[in-house]
């Protein structure tokens, strides 16, 4: 099942405190980018974030789900009617996400 669109523009409003906030769609799915990294996405209408140290601690109980089938486990995040909440989770795990690699050229 894909994401919705409403869904994504809930969740990017509710981002929508955090500067270099952007998304990229995939396969029906969104990937969501903070500063130039990627800190998760948007997977059958729930937000999911890289099961980082910082982001583990953040959530007091941090529940893992897969994005899609084969893929790595990520956290869920229920909380996303709390935009400080959310603001406080991606500004934690931005210093340890891995720097985007850089676009091949072809």
């Amino acid at each position: 099942m894909a994401s919705s669109r409403e869904y994504l523009d809930f969740i990017m409003e509710q981002l929508s405190g955090l500067e270099d906030i952007n998304y990229r769609a995939m396969m029906g799915e969104y990937i969501l980018y903070y500063k130039g990294k990627i800190v998760g996405g948007i997977y059958d209408d729930r937000l999911l974030v890289k099961p980082v140290k910082s982001a583990i601690n953040y959530i007091s109980t941090p529940e893992y789900e897969l994005p899609y089938e084969g893929a790595k486990e990520m956290i869920l995040v229920d909380n996303v009617d709390d935009k400080e909440y959310l603001a406080g989770l991606f500004n934690t795990m931005f210093d340890e996400l891995p720097a985007s690699k850089p676009k091949k050229k072809k």
